[in-house]
């Protein structure tokens, strides 16, 4: 004993009484000395863990061998007392510290120990009572927290041992309580759970649970717990149903709802319901459920909850119950595949399209519920035992780990001959400039000889620059039309000629009109629309010839004038006098009757369209109402359109407030889904007619007055059909992309016919993406014909009661193309619109049409100064329709023909921008509309970036799917940007011709410096952008020494901080540099890989709002958006400055200025903190129908979050933040 009490009081000169303790335990148990000792030194330990919090956390702390000590002891010895004290001093131990020391316990092989302790106590007969206690407390606290558990307990043949014991001691609630918290445990693992179901689990529980009591409360608590993790089991859940189990469920549950009048037993309320949530997820548990009248206890039970706050869990738990036991139905349509057909000049022998050609006629009507037909149960077999290392490989799963594949590979895919068809789209490589008007003439003149002395010529592909320059293409703009094939049609335009046209009015004499005409506006009748008749516009003077699609020409002198109708003749002819290719342009519903304009003695005009031009108080419009028409006359639609939105004719300028995102009321979801369920339980309320059908041409419009009435046929517009549900609830359907029989989001359509003071309720009902910032402040878009006769063209966000949540529609899961979500979603928000018979507008985001793009493009090109800007549009080629997709060349024309000045203009780098792959993603052409209304601007750092590159621009890659009101394809019924790989030149033109571009760029050695398509974000608030990094991508695979290994210029982040730093919208903390599989085939991918351009870039602007910066807090408009458009062109003037600081010495203080102008100074700093790929909860079931559960955020934390941090040498700004990298 000597020597133990020497190691005592060395262990007391540490003041830690209890180390001194554990090294005596450890000494009897290496000399196996007598078990009077070991019971002492335990009881000593157990009276310290029990007193003190110190030796708690001595006993657990990093580096203790404490655990390791006990858990010997523990398993070598046989004295019950001793192994009694342990299991005390393990229960002190596990019941604090937040979970952190039952890991620690299982760490140190505590699972295994005290399973193998319960096998061998429960071989005496009877078994200890306080030991079995002790055992299956510990481990019901201890088993969550290891991965491995449920497999351990079932080698270890424990399951049966602690279901033996409960059924033999059910009046002994003292030893059931923990061996049920234990068989909880248990049956988290599936197998388990299977076969405790075999041998009567959940008959056993429901011995326990029963009727309102206020004994055994906290036994019923838990043992409805097991039950409900029991029953997610398909086999125990079809077990529980054929035993009527269900109606046992819901008849206790009313009883328990009846009798607790003071809500003291919530949560075995919730018990209940847990469980009949889990056997409700296979087919026969709803079946059983609806046949028991649960949906209207249910429904009648959580509205009678609704008074007391404390119950929303069980009013939410309520409705995702009723939500998922709702009926399936498939949505009221003849087929889901798109209401337009397009025919294709060729199909595809693979994918969706070649899929949805296959498909059988019936396909539609089915509705799959297959994942619960099953009448076997294959948990068993299929148990993956490891499912945290699985969730780990999912999340890294869509990661690009192929080094070889993720390196750069430069791969010409055509040759140069085939990329000779583009020489014609780079006239500014070889054009002499001799015949133009520049600005200032050099004694010597350019002259192209066999060899250049000076800056290097780059040449053409395949040939030299010789003096042989007789075909260089004179003239400022010429216009190609072009064709996929190569063909061209050059017209030639006399650059005296081109900056003012004949009968041509400048911006400014324009603006005069308006502001002549602006103030006769003022006094509109409010029945201005009352009459809801058609106008045409008629008597349009038209000078376009036969297939003449591009260099339009409009007398701008002669009025618009339009058919007024008045109450004597309320049906007006749907047809004008003016034809253009058999169809005429037809504005919206709206009447004249009744507008009294105010005597202005300046007014020249009494047309009723030009009183509806507004002026726009920020200087020259873009938009002219005139040239719009004119421009759709070209536009050709699948469904050839012949109405005019009134939208796109009057225009939209920025309205002069705010709109601040919208704060969700609280309960608004639940509210929404307990009146749908209401359709089901009082079906006799509800109206069901259909108003509004685009699959059938003879459907008459109803003239009952209290009706709205519905149109989508002009531009762009989507809505397929119109169901009025109760008198004021309206239920929406949007038409699929064309060739496609999904993909709905985009809508855009009219509605008329309204009362003011009416709370009107919408529901778009075929949404499909499983999470919308719809659930997070943003509105839909409303735009009123009669504001913007008042002199308020604006769309504005609109809308209450806002939410998007599952509903009961599906598509067979061959329909939705294999895909997992097969059921659809709805928007539902609610409107008061403020006028009578007003005609509005609703819109997913501001609407951005082709037309509008070709008219803001004439207006560019008109505008511009010929002697100081070099402006180009041509056509890249041909669309499936035949409608033209505009290539925009902008630069600074060179100071002289002088040779030095040719040869600087012609050795600008290149920037090659692109937007609008995707129809829906308006916000894209709001931006794209900055950068060009910004390069084709007279400010200095406009000159001075286009003095520095040469831009070449595709403001829209998907024409045809814009026209037709697409969401996310091209007439193909494919995402184009998911075919830059292996683009086909029938099916996906602009692509082809698009990447044509940049492959011979590449051919030539003018790699652009920049590469970027601008795209739009559903999910994700502010604007950021995705770009290509070897290194950051290897880093998000873990393999930090593989990341080690990689060198890479980083580039690629400097433009991103730059925009970080000027742009109040953009978030440096929301950009990626991450490959992705899925996203190989995208712009930005193949642009970098195959391309080579490191600066490859994907720029998303979000479609609701910003939660940082300037902006923290507001919905994004396009003020906003054109912009981030403009911001982006100072950054691109900043990166010059940075990359090329010797020949690029413009003062800072002229950026910063520029800056100011676009925008008053905001310094923003990106965020530091670790952001996950969505900034927004996942939108899980139990989010999904609760309504409330925002705050409950259910994120999976990507593992080993940390900052890329790029070393010295490779950090490109100054800057002291540094930005985080995340999965997109």
């Amino acid at each position: 004993m000597s020597k133990l009490k020497v190691i005592s009081e060395k262990s007391l000169t540490n003041n830690s009484r209890v180390v001194g303790l554990l090294a005596q335990l450890e000494k009897i148990n290496t000399e196996s000395t007598e078990s009077d000792t070991t019971r002492y030194v335990t009881s000593k330990i157990l009276h310290l863990a029990q007193s003190q919090e110190k030796t708690r956390r001595e006993m657990t702390a990093k580096g203790s061998t404490g655990m390791e000590v006990l858990l010997s002891t523990l398993e070598n010895t046989k004295d019950l007392q001793t192994i009694l004290n342990i299991l005390s001093i393990l229960v002190e131990l596990v019941s604090g510290g937040g979970g952190r020391r039952a890991s620690f316990l299982v760490s140190k092989g505590g699972s295994q120990i005290l399973l193998q302790l319960l096998v061998n106590a429960s071989k005496e007969s009877p078994p200890h009572e306080e030991l079995m206690v002790q055992i299956h407390s510990i481990l019901a606290k201890i088993g969550p927290k290891d991965k491995k558990f449920g497999v351990k307990a079932r080698i270890n043949g424990t399951l049966n041992l602690t279901l033996n014991l409960v059924k033999q001691n059910l009046q002994n609630q003292r030893l059931v309580l923990p061996c049920l918290q234990l068989l909880r445990v248990y049956s988290a693992n599936s197998v388990n759970s299977v076969s405790l179901g075999k041998n009567g689990v959940v008959e056993l529980m429901f011995k326990i649970i029963g009727p309102f009591s206020k004994k055994n409360s906290s036994l019923i608590k838990v043992a409805l717990d097991t039950l409900a993790a029991l029953l997610k089991s398909k086999t125990n859940a079809r077990r529980a149903v054929d035993r009527g189990y269900v109606q046992v469920l819901l008849t206790i549950y009313v009883d328990w709802h009846r009798h607790d009048n003071r809500h003291r037993n919530m949560l075995i309320r919730k018990g209940i319901l847990q469980s009949l949530k889990s056997v409700t997820n296979i087919k026969l548990g709803r079946k059983a459920f609806t046949d028991a009248n649960g949906m209207k206890i249910l429904y009648n039970t959580s509205q009678e909850c609704l008074a007391v706050r404390t119950l929303d869990p069980l009013v939410n738990t309520s409705s995702l119950i009723m939500r998922k036991c709702f009926p399936k139905n498939r949505l009221p349509l003849p087929t889901i595949k798109s209401s337009f057909h397009f025919q294709l000049p060729v199909i595809p022998v693979t994918g969706p399209v070649a899929q949805l050609y296959s498909l059988p006629a019936e396909v539609d009507d089915v509705v799959d519920e297959s994942d619960d037909n099953d009448d076997i149960d294959l948990e068993a077999e299929n148990e993956t035992e490891n499912e945290d290392d699985l969730d780990q490989n999912f999340k890294n799963d869509d990661i690009e780990t192929d080094i070889n594949k993720l390196k750069p590979q430069q791969e010409p895919g055509r040759t140069i001959e085939e990329l000779k068809m583009y020489e014609h789209l780079f006239p500014e490589l070889i054009d002499d400039f001799q015949d133009y008007d520049l600005i200032s003439k050099e004694p010597k003149p350019f002259v192209f000889e066999g060899k250049v002395h000076g800056p290097i010529i780059v040449p053409t592909a395949g040939e030299e620059a010789s003096g042989n320059s007789g075909n260089l293409r004179k003239g400022l703009a010429v216009k190609e039309n072009g064709s996929p094939k190569g063909d061209k049609k050059a017209t030639l335009v006399d650059p005296a000629k081109e900056d003012i046209k004949d009968n041509d009015r400048t911006l400014q004499q324009q603006l005069g009109d308006q502001n002549r005409t602006t103030s006769s506006v003022h006094g509109l009748n409010n029945d201005i629309v009352k009459a809801l008749d058609r106008i045409t516009l008629q008597n349009i003077p038209s000078q376009t010839t036969p297939g003449f699609s591009t260099g339009m020409k409009k007398d701008h002198g002669l009025p618009l004038t339009v058919l007024t109708c008045t109450k004597a003749c309320p049906h007006l002819a749907t047809c004008g006098n003016v034809l253009f290719e058999g169809r005429t342009v037809q504005l919206g519903k709206l009447c004249c009757t009744g507008v009294e304009t105010e005597d202005d003695e300046d007014s020249e005009s009494n047309s009723s369209v030009e009183q509806a031009s507004v002026e726009v108080p920020d200087g020259p419009t873009l938009h002219d109402p005139d040239l719009y028409i004119e421009v759709v006359k070209n536009t050709k639609s699948v469904p050839e359109y012949s109405e005019v939105a009134y939208p796109d004719y009057f225009g939209h300028i920025p309205p002069p407030f705010k709109e601040p995102i919208l704060e969700r009321p609280y309960g608004v979801q639940r509210t929404k889904i307990a009146q749908d369920i209401e359709r089901l339980i009082h079906q006799s309320d509800i109206i069901d007619r259909v108003v509004y059908d685009l699959d059938n041409p003879n459907y008459v419009i109803p003239e009952e007055g209290d009706i709205l009435k519905f149109n989508s046929k002009f531009e762009s517009g989507n809505l397929r059909k119109v169901i009025q549900i109760r008198k004021n609830e309206y239920d929406l359907i949007l038409n699929s992309d064309i060739n496609s029989n999904h993909y709905h989001q985009w809508f855009y359509f009219e509605v008329s016919g309204m009362r003011p003071g009416v709370a009107y309720r919408f529901n778009i009902i075929n949404c499909e993406k499983s999470n919308s910032q719809f659930n997070y402040g943003m509105q839909p878009l409303m735009y009123s014909v009669q504001e913007a006769l008042n002199a308020r063209p604006w769309w504005i966000r609109m809308g209450t009661d806002i939410c998007y949540y599952k509903n009961h529609f599906s598509r067979s899961s061959a329909a939705a193309g294999g895909q997992k979500g097969k059921s659809y979603y709805t928007i539902t928000f609610t409107v008061n619109f403020p006028h009578k018979d007003d005609v509005c507008y609703f819109a997913y985001h501001y609407p951005y049409t082709y037309s509008t793009l070709q008219m803001h493009l004439q207006k560019l090109e008109s505008a511009h100064n010929p002697q100081q800007i070099y402006f180009r549009k041509d056509v890249l080629c041909e669309t499936l329709s035949g409608n033209s997709c505009p290539l925009v060349t902008i630069t600074a024309m060179p100071e002289s023909n002088y040779y030095e000045h040719i040869c600087q203009f012609r050795n600008r780098p290149y920037v090659f921008l692109s937007a609008r792959v995707h129809p829906g993603e308006t916000n894209a052409s709001w931006v794209m509309k900055g950068t060009l209304e910004y390069l084709m601007s007279n400010s200095p750092t406009a000159q001075s970036l286009r003095e520095s590159y040469i831009f070449k621009i595709v403001p829209m890659l998907n024409p045809d799917g814009v026209i037709n009101g697409n969401h996310r394809c091209s007439l193909s019924g494919e995402d184009l940007n998911r075919q830059w790989q292996s683009p086909n030149p029938d099916l996906h033109p602009t692509i082809y011709h698009a990447k044509g571009l940049l492959q011979y760029l590449a051919a030539v050695k003018r790699l652009p410096l920049v590469y970027c398509d601008y795209h739009g974000h559903s999910r994700k608030k502010n604007v950021f952008m995705y770009g290509c990094s070897i290194k950051e991508t290897v880093w998000h695979t873990n393999d930090n020494a593989t990341s080690c290994d990689v060198v890479e210029d980083t580039g690629y982040r400097t433009l991103p901080k730059i925009l970080s730093h000027i742009a109040p919208a953009f978030c440096m903390s929301s950009c990626s540099f991450v490959v992705e599989k899925s996203k190989e085939s995208t712009a930005r991918v193949v642009v970098w890989r195959e391309i080579g351009v490191q600066r490859s870039y994907t720029m998303e602007s979000t479609l609701c709002g910003c939660d940082q910066g300037k902006y923290k807090g507001l919905q994004i408009g396009t003020r906003e958006l054109e912009e981030m458009g403009a911001k982006f062109c100072v950054g691109l003037l900043r990166l010059k400055r940075l990359t090329s600081p010797l020949e690029y010495n413009m003062p800072s203080s002229l950026l910063d200025f520029e800056n100011d102008l676009i925008e008053s100074s905001c310094k923003v700093t990106s965020p530091t903190t670790y952001v996950l790929d969505e900034d927004e909860p996942r939108f899980l079931e139990e989010v999904d129908y609760s309504a409330e559960s925002n705050d409950e955020l259910d994120i999976e934390l990507v593992e080993n979050a940390g900052d890329y941090e790029p070393s010295a040498q490779e950090e490109v700004l100054s800057d002291s933040e540094l930005s985080r990298t995340y999965l997109p």
